[in-house]
């Protein structure tokens, strides 16, 4: 018995009957022989650190451009906080913690730079529209290591492309629009809690927000602090999935309320603010001119693959794995003019 069969093994014996098993996994679209002493979820979770997506992830913005401060997030913070809460409940039921922190940090890999903006500018200019869950899944199918993916498993992929559904529902009722492990439900409610949670504490340190804006009747349910905010939502994912006996991931209806209600609050009040919009609209200008440009000019920048899909598609992914500083840097170098060299 080599390392990795042992570990399955420990699985088998120290995790919840609703886990899912490294062992039992669906496997991956391309089949791999089995690693010596790495599960195939730990595989896949070395796999998405060691991506450039991943590591491109510290130069994008969550909500405030990185360049106007040091201590705001970026994609690549959010996502360790959301790896971080995700394992933290994962361990607590007793399910897959390298499943789910596969999925965890691979769910954001095919955000935009400029965050919200980026998104919401990307999606009106390609013509099938743009959400950054499904071009996370199409970053780690199609478009690393060169147009051979990354093969990762079925369980790890469903979770990153179910990981969110902008305002909809958190935890939905219907099933099927839910990632088919607990462990990819996790990662869904984590992300929330996550960017709910810091969001609000960059929005009060750039100001954009008081203390005193805070709906008084959520501060009450949450508490007034980061880590009391984090700990109460936590602590009721854990409660109420064993309530439901891991048949899903669950919330109590007062925490699922509250959440979606702070949820609502920043949406209004952060991300899309009369103050920041003239910020928003430089960077729907970078976009769409970038867009256009490369729509007509594609040599030297954009790849030939996915080979059967179009340049609108293609142009949408190289602009999608932009980082903020790149758009801005390549930006200047096509449309600033330049100085006569002497």
């Amino acid at each position: 018995m080599n390392i990795r069969e042992t570990l399955e093994k420990i699985e088998g014996r120290t995790l919840s009957p609703k886990a899912c098993f490294s062992a039992h996994t669906l496997g991956r679209e391309r089949p791999e022989k089995p690693h010596s002493f790495r599960t195939d979820f730990q595989r896949d979770r070395d796999r998405i650190i060691h991506c450039k997506s991943f590591r491109r992830l510290k130069h994008k913005t969550q909500v405030f451009l990185a360049p106007y401060g040091d201590h705001f997030r970026t994609r690549l913070t959010h996502t360790l906080e959301v790896s971080q809460i995700a394992r933290t409940i994962a361990k607590a039921l007793r399910l897959n913690e390298d499943l789910t922190e596969a999925i965890a940090l691979g769910h954001d890999l095919g955000h935009t730079p400029f965050g919200h903006a980026g998104e919401k500018t990307l999606s009106s200019l390609l013509p099938g529209g743009f959400s950054h869950y499904a071009q996370s899944l199409r970053v780690v199918e199609k478009l690393e290591y060169e147009g051979k993916g990354l093969n990762l498993t079925f369980e790890v992929r469903d979770g990153i492309v179910k990981h969110s559904k902008g305002r909809g529902e958190i935890l939905e009722n219907d099933l099927k629009n839910m990632p088919r492990t607990l462990e990819g439900q996790i990662v869904r409610v984590s992300d929330v809690i996550a960017y709910v949670n810091h969001d609000i504490d960059d929005a009060l340190r750039a100001g954009v927000i008081k203390e005193s804006d805070l709906p008084g009747h959520l501060v009450r349910i949450f508490g007034r602090w980061h880590a009391s905010r984090i700990d109460r939502m936590v602590e009721d994912v854990v409660r109420a999935s064993l309530d439901a006996e891991l048949e899903r991931i669950a919330m109590s209806p007062e925490i699922a309320r509250a959440l979606s209600e702070l949820r609502d609050f920043l949406y209004e009040n952060v991300y899309f603010n009369e103050e920041s919009r003239s910020e928003l609209e430089k960077t729907e200008k970078i976009l769409k001119d970038l867009y256009e440009f490369l729509s007509v000019h594609p040599e030297g920048y954009i790849k030939p693959y996915p080979e059967n899909d179009d340049i609108q598609k293609r142009v949408g992914d190289f602009i999608a794995g932009m980082t903020d500083h790149y758009a801005m840097r390549l930006y200047k170098e096509i449309f600033f003019p330049k100085s006569w060299p002497l």
